[in-house]
């Protein structure tokens, strides 16, 4: 729900604060530290190898980290799951903060796994 609630903050290269806004991975630490108390790596790739792999997009929980390779060099953007087969993440420069589905075309050619930092 705290993801939901940012939905509309202007997107800020290595932004981390909703005052001022968020790039992709600023807005999952921002949403793990207020939500949860837990820390999470600064960058895309570091939150990539954080927690353990979710197999199946079947099995995707709510806050699970979604990833994507939106350059075509590898991992580049994450968001995070929330349910119904949707994400919220901090898409792009002069973006906002928003929810998008996974099946949406451009994300289903370009998503390349998930993690899950939370739960058993």
């Amino acid at each position: 729900m705290h993801a939901l609630g940012l939905v509309g903050t202007p997107y800020r290269r290595a932004g981390a604060d909703p005052a001022t806004g968020f790039d992709c991975s600023g807005f999952v630490l921002h949403v793990y530290r207020s939500a949860l108390g837990l820390s999470l790596p600064r960058t895309t790739a570091a939150q990539a190898d954080s927690g353990r792999r979710v197999r199946r997009l079947a099995d995707l929980e709510t806050g699970d980290l979604v990833f994507f390779d939106t350059g075509g060099r590898g991992i580049s953007h994450v968001g995070l799951y929330v349910g119904e087969g949707r994400f919220v993440h901090a898409p792009n420069h002069g973006g906002r903060v928003r929810l998008d589905a996974l099946a949406d075309r451009y994300w289903q050619q370009r998503y390349r796994g998930a993690r899950r930092v939370v739960g058993p």
